[in-house]
């Protein structure tokens, strides 16, 4: 990790300290949307590969939510996580979500995205909170995050 990552991730720690989770939210929503970073189903299957079990399974269905799961039980056969597929109580848990592979994901955000681009910022709530795993998206993200969250926090002053 070079030097300029390693200030972002401090910077980021300072302004996440200090801010509410719908700032961070914003932050981060405004960093899938931009045109500076990866496309959204790209740095949501990253975020996804960083994250814990229950993370990974609330995260899953959300977008089983938005795209229903024939759609997520074909994208996840074709990644070889067909029996990630949600259980008799129509949701996938936190250990079959540790199976399904960081390529899936970015598959099914594609998806979910357009057919509901509001997914962005439901997936940016689920992970406002976890600021550690959002630092895992690399400086361009935490540059435009911590910008919109700053935004946000000063306008009203």
């Amino acid at each position: 990790m070079d030097w300029i990552q390693e200030l972002a991730h401090e910077d980021f720690d300072q302004v996440a300290r200090s801010a509410p989770p719908a700032a961070i939210a914003d932050g981060l929503a405004a960093a899938f949307r931009s045109e500076q970073t990866p496309p959204f189903g790209q740095m949501l299957g990253q975020l996804f590969g960083n994250s814990q079990a229950s993370q990974r399974a609330d995260i899953l269905n959300s977008l089983l939510r938005t795209i229903g799961p024939g759609l997520l039980a074909q994208i996840l056969a074709r990644h070889g996580a067909a029996d990630a597929s949600p259980g008799s109580q129509g949701e996938v848990t936190p250990e079959a979500a540790q199976k399904v592979p960081p390529q899936a994901v970015q598959e099914l955000a594609e998806d979910a995205e357009k057919k509901d681009p509001s997914i962005v910022d439901r997936i940016s709530h689920a992970y406002a909170a976890q600021p550690e795993i959002v630092k895992t998206l690399g400086k361009a993200a935490l540059a435009i995050a911590m910008a919109q969250i700053l935004r946000k926090q000063y306008a009203g002053r």
